[in-house]
């Protein structure tokens, strides 16, 4: 059975450096599973047609189907690659409004690659500093190794080794081989957490009035 990889991008220029990147690492988790004798089913869910939904989602709340499919998308998903352009030192609003809208439960244990673009290498620590901690708050696995790459880093042999190498950290984690040397085991799909792909997955709901019993508002 194929893994289904979902790679997010959040690059709003065309062409888009931010595109190139999600592609290219994409490729490389495609040559790592298929190495490992798996293969894959990549998706790619771009952001920025999704940027009138999302900004509708969040002030109505109320998901419109575009954005409703792509929460689907990310519950789907074995494994995703999560690429923003740098906006003002951090990441993008956009690529930040469409993790605010998912279910908090939706990236539990998944295996995550973060990656990021910008202009000049002076933005490199985004990733560490917004991004890794953003994964983390939504409970993903993120591989060691994120990727980032400044305009002059493209077509140098240095991206290249760095985007095989985390692509191969997030392989290992799709078909379940043995541990990166040095970290963490690897996410066990088949037995991770309950996931969800909406927002309104509330369970049993406790009336209101049942709530409210025996209190007088004093």
């Amino acid at each position: 059975m194929a893994r289904r990889l979902l790679v997010i991008s959040a690059g709003v220029s065309t062409p888009s450096s931010t595109r190139l990147l999600a592609d290219q690492i994409a490729d490389a988790v495609t040559a790592g599973v298929t190495a490992r004798g798996e293969s894959v089913d990549v998706r790619v869910l771009e952001l920025a047609p999704l940027a009138a939904g999302l900004a509708t989602t969040v002030t109505t709340g109320v998901a419109t189907a575009e954005v409703s499919a792509a929460r689907d998308e990310v519950a789907a998903a074995d494994g995703i690659v999560a690429v923003t352009p740098v906006f003002t030192a951090s990441y993008s609003g956009l690529f930040k409004m469409f993790f605010d809208l998912l279910d908090p439960d939706a990236m539990t244990g998944v295996p995550v690659l973060v990656a990021a673009t910008a202009g000049t290498p002076r933005h490199s620590l985004v990733l560490d500093h917004a991004v890794r901690p953003l994964m983390s708050y939504l409970r993903a696995d993120t591989v060691p190794t994120a990727v980032f790459a400044a305009t002059e880093d493209f077509g140098s042999s240095e991206l290249g080794d760095r985007v095989h190498r985390a692509a191969g950290e997030l392989a290992q984690r799709l078909v379940g081989a043995s541990a990166v040397a040095g970290f963490g085991g690897p996410t066990d799909l088949e037995t991770r957490p309950r996931r969800s792909a909406g927002a309104n997955d509330l369970g049993e709901v406790t009336p209101f009035a049942e709530l409210l019993r025996g209190h007088t508002g004093d």
